[in-house]
């Protein structure tokens, strides 16, 4: 499965869903992971998204696009989300995992792959089986 990581480094879970610019994605198997691009939005932080916040019907479908170009993703950890884009990114079978505080994506993989090997959830077990 495909994972994503909102960063502004490459390094680090450190954005926002909306403002995120670019994300790390990841294949996450149960024997380990590898990097496999990196899904840019902008150039630093995603202003065409922020710019709109308050006009609804442009700031809904920039956001929707994001969400769109991301469905191939089945978690994406980041450090805040709005409450529809999270509704959003849930429809789409997208787990959204927010971090507590700036953490490493190595560290955040490290955790993951210690879980699918340990005790999944049942959305995790799904997730990989899909």
């Amino acid at each position: 499965m495909k994972v994503a990581f909102a960063t502004t480094d490459g390094v680090n879970v450190d954005e926002h869903f909306g403002r995120s610019g670019m994300f790390a994605i990841y294949e996450v198997t149960r024997d380990g992971y590898r990097f496999v691009e990196m899904r840019k939005f902008a150039d630093g932080r995603d202003v065409m998204i922020e710019d709109t916040k308050g006009m609804s019907e442009v700031h809904e479908d920039r956001v929707q696009r994001k969400v769109d170009n991301l469905c191939d993703c089945k978690i994406i950890y980041l450090t805040e989300i709005g409450g529809p884009s999270a509704a959003r990114l849930v429809r789409k079978g997208i787990m959204p995992v927010k971090v507590k505080e700036i953490v490493s994506i190595e560290e955040s993989l490290q955790r993951l792959l210690e879980t699918i090997k340990k005790s999944p959830p049942p959305w995790l077990k799904k997730a990989l089986n899909d």
